[in-house]
């Protein structure tokens, strides 16, 4: 018994045994049954999840498709839609009230900035329902998001506040067509007339060429020059003693021939009317004249008639008084020396008169 295991001691002393490093370094190799099992397992779960991606990506890809093709159409139908609001009203070809009724540089950028309004919240409208859709898909919580775009909004929308006053103000102002290029307006801060209508700024030229940019948020009030009509009035100032009806026949003579002729009788939108008298002096009187124009061009229209009044005045003998009161027709020239006094009697020293006067010169004095 004690001769085998001293056997057994030696067979197991003469055993080598395995080195450290090697078992400490050499990885276990996975067994064919745990490949198998981790394929099995990662084919289950692609076979039970990749329907649930297809209808994500599905969804996904249809809404972002839909939003798109709806986008195309709606920016296509507001420009076909602007395109025809510019054709519906027809002008009249060569005459200037036609040319006043569609004024193409005026239609031209209100169109475009109404239609350049529509199309930007269509778009935005759009994508951002699209994109609230999309984010939705992906289960994805969007209380926070929102809660965090509106504080976000309210932050930029105060500290832009005076850029949002100006947008808003001149989407309102173009859309209620307040004024256009062309237009001669006053608009408190600035006055001239209109050559370009934006959303945030409205470019005026004034009297001297200067140019005015006054952004729409600070026009309180606004008078437009160039819309429905302007009143051309003349005060013709003739004498006192003047024939009212002769006055009265060769103002309507002239009113009546400027109206017929070119270009007047387009400038001209009703009859030329004397109003009457407007005042009576000690001599003279003033009769007024009035007459509806195309809008901006009254000025134009008091000029020429002025003009016609003087010449008709001068065939007719009828006299114009202007600030110096005019001499009777009867009158003779004055003599100089009627407002002069009579020669004083103290002029002469030797008159009786001035000897009086003189004082009494004091004794040893010789006079």
């Amino acid at each position: 018994m004690s001769s085998v295991s001293s056997l057994s001691l030696l067979l197991a002393a003469a055993t080598p045994s395995p080195s450290p490093s090697e078992t400490a370094t050499t990885p276990a190799v996975p067994s064919l049954e745990d490949a198998q099992e981790s394929a099995t397992n990662a084919a289950s779960w692609v076979e039970e999840n990749w329907s649930t991606w297809l209808a994500i990506g599905l969804r996904v890809l249809l809404i972002v498709v839909i939003a798109a093709v709806l986008r195309v159409v709606v920016r296509r139908a507001i420009t076909k839609l602007i395109d025809r609001m510019n054709r519906s009203v027809p002008g009249v070809e060569g005459t200037t009230l036609g040319g006043l009724l569609v004024n193409v540089e005026r239609r031209r950028q209100r169109s475009q900035a109404i239609g350049s309004v529509l199309r930007s919240v269509a778009s935005f409208l759009i994508m951002g329902t699209a994109a609230l859709m999309v984010l939705a898909t992906f289960e994805i919580n969007l209380a926070p998001l929102l809660a965090s775009a509106g504080v976000a909004g309210v932050a930029i929308g105060f500290g832009a506040r005076n850029l949002v006053t100006d947008f808003l103000s001149g989407v309102f102002m173009i859309l209620e067509d307040q004024y256009g290029v062309g237009d001669t307006v006053d608009a408190g801060v600035a006055s001239g007339e209109v050559i370009e209508v934006g959303l945030r700024v409205t470019k005026l030229r004034g009297d001297n060429g200067e140019i005015w940019y006054v952004r729409n948020g600070e026009v309180k009030r606004i008078g437009n020059l160039s819309q429905g009509w302007a009143t051309a009035g003349v005060d013709v100032t003739v004498r006192y003693d003047e024939d009212l009806d002769k006055v009265r026949r060769t103002l309507l003579e002239v009113g009546e021939a400027m109206s017929k002729e070119e270009p007047w009788n387009e400038l001209l939108w009703g009859p030329i009317e004397v109003l009457g008298l407007d005042d009576v002096l000690l001599d003279s009187m003033i009769v007024r004249v009035s007459a509806k124009t195309m809008p901006g061009k009254a000025l134009t229209v008091e000029r020429e008639l002025r003009w016609r009044i003087k010449k008709a005045f001068d065939a007719a003998d009828i006299r114009i008084v202007g600030g110096v009161p005019a001499l009777a027709a009867d009158d003779t020239d004055a003599d100089p020396t009627a407002g002069m006094a009579p020669p004083s009697a103290y002029a002469s020293t030797t008159s009786p008169q001035s000897e009086r006067a003189t004082p009494i010169a004091p004794s040893g004095v010789p006079k």
